[in-house]
């Protein structure tokens, strides 16, 4: 049993991890785009802000599984199957950004407007006030968000385990439900558990860390 929840938990790991790696990468620079290109932004666009806010709004209300299942196609052409860990990268990773994307916006949007415009009467350009204000001032609550972030994702991955995707949850389903194995599916709740604890205690103390070092 104990090799069998390790090769699950790795599993986890894997589709998680590159999942959230990629979110991270995707949902950041959305976030910017919306907080800048907003009204009371730095690169004010209506039209932008608009239509990447609905299509945000669009992807995060579709609930994981109906997306899961919806991509298959995109999902096999991507990666090559609908089956596996790999295949489980890709909706994991549609449903986090744009989740994440809203976490960072609204840290984003708590950055003092004082510091922004004292960047910008010393003549720093849109880059730069991204790179060395808005960024600093927001990493703390970016951090902390993607924590979040982070813990939604092993919670759909245990979804996407029992529909085929492997890791923890596919474990649960087919040791635990299918043969009630109650011990197995104690064992595997035990390591979700855990797993999420330990991802929260992680990123609350960077969190912490990253906020006292700009006091």
């Amino acid at each position: 049993m104990l090799e069998l929840l390790l090769t699950g938990l790795i599993d986890t790991l894997i589709m998680v991890g590159v999942s959230a790696i990629l979110a991270f990468l995707l949902g950041l620079p959305i976030a910017l785009v919306l907080v800048n290109s907003s009204e009371q932004g730095i690169a004010p666009s209506f039209l932008t802000n608009l239509s990447l806010g609905w299509s945000v709004n669009i992807v995060r209300a579709i609930p994981f599984l109906i997306l899961m299942v919806a991509i298959i196609p995109a999902t096999r052409m991507i990666v090559g199957t609908s089956y596996g860990v790999w295949a489980a990268v890709v909706p994991l990773t549609l449903a986090a950004t744009p989740f994440f994307a809203r976490i960072a916006e609204v840290s984003l949007r708590e950055v003092d407007p004082g510091l922004i415009e004292a960047a910008q009467a010393i003549g720093c350009n849109r880059t730069q006030i991204i790179q060395h204000v808005l960024l600093p001032e927001a990493l703390p609550g970016i951090i902390a968000g993607f924590t979040v972030t982070l813990v939604t994702m092993i919670n759909s991955s245990a979804i996407a385990g029992a529909i085929g995707a492997g890791g923890l949850g596919d474990i649960a389903y087919r040791y635990g439900y299918q043969r009630f194995d109650v011990q197995m599916m104690v064992s595997v709740i035990v390591v979700l558990v855990t797993l999420v604890m330990l991802v929260q205690a992680t990123g609350d103390s960077l969190a912490q860390w990253v906020d006292k070092r700009q006091l």
